[in-house]
């Protein structure tokens, strides 16, 4: 029977095996645009936490925690019912910083830090499209629901997942105290701030980070 080109094309010659040192240099190469893509945001990362080649050291304003807690534990999902994780990781091009302001019930306390959050995202200027903000409220005042498209329509709402069990950072209880969560372009919380903190405080922790980091 006479094959037609297209099929010669198409026919596999069964010596034609994938040789090891080919297999290898595959390897390679796939390790080599991983280094060249995430690597800058992990030596940033290994450089801010220990202070290497830093000869200041580094100084966070921030409360660290160690280890960085996954945000997938929290149960958020976006205002759109999609999981937040789905936002956040190396395969996501376009993935931001976030700052995630918890809270139980948002008196006072709580309003401080969305107004501290607000005021940091204006002071970063041209990074501001680096950094997103949200919030988790369990319950908000009338006259917070009131004002709340005047002053922080740019802050998503969040909720958690249907059954959701949230698994906060150690030493973040929204229950108890209102909090800002630090979420780096991984999906992983890596800092935590209060009513003790300044917006000054929360600044230049940023201002650190995007500086060192090229991913977010």
């Amino acid at each position: 029977m006479t094959m037609t080109t297209a099929e010669r094309m198409n026919q596999k010659d069964p010596d034609d095996k994938v040789s090891p040192e080919q297999v290898r240099r595959g390897r390679r190469t796939a390790l080599l645009l991983f280094a060249i893509g995430f690597g800058p945001m992990i030596f940033a990362t290994i450089m801010y936490y220990t202070g290497w080649l830093n000869p200041s050291g580094h100084s966070n304003n921030g409360e660290l925690i160690q280890p960085p807690a996954p945000l997938g534990e929290m149960q958020l999902q976006g205002a759109n019912g999609n999981p937040l994780t789905d936002r956040f990781g190396p395969d996501i091009p376009d993935a931001e910083w976030m700052m995630v302001v918890v809270s139980d019930t948002c008196a006072a306390d709580c309003e401080k830090l969305l107004y501290l959050t607000r005021q940091v995202n204006i002071a970063l200027g041209k990074n501001a499209n680096r950094v997103n903000r949200s919030a988790w409220l369990g319950a908000v005042p009338d006259d917070l629901s009131a004002r709340w498209n005047d002053e922080y329509s740019s802050m998503e709402r969040l909720s958690i997942r249907d059954g959701g069990n949230p698994k906060w950072p150690a030493d973040v209880n929204p229950d108890q105290q209102p909090r800002v969560l630090l979420v780096d372009p991984f999906g992983n919380v890596i800092m935590h701030y209060g009513t003790e903190h300044t917006g000054k405080d929360i600044l230049k922790d940023l201002k650190h980070l995007l500086k060192l980091s090229q991913i977010g």
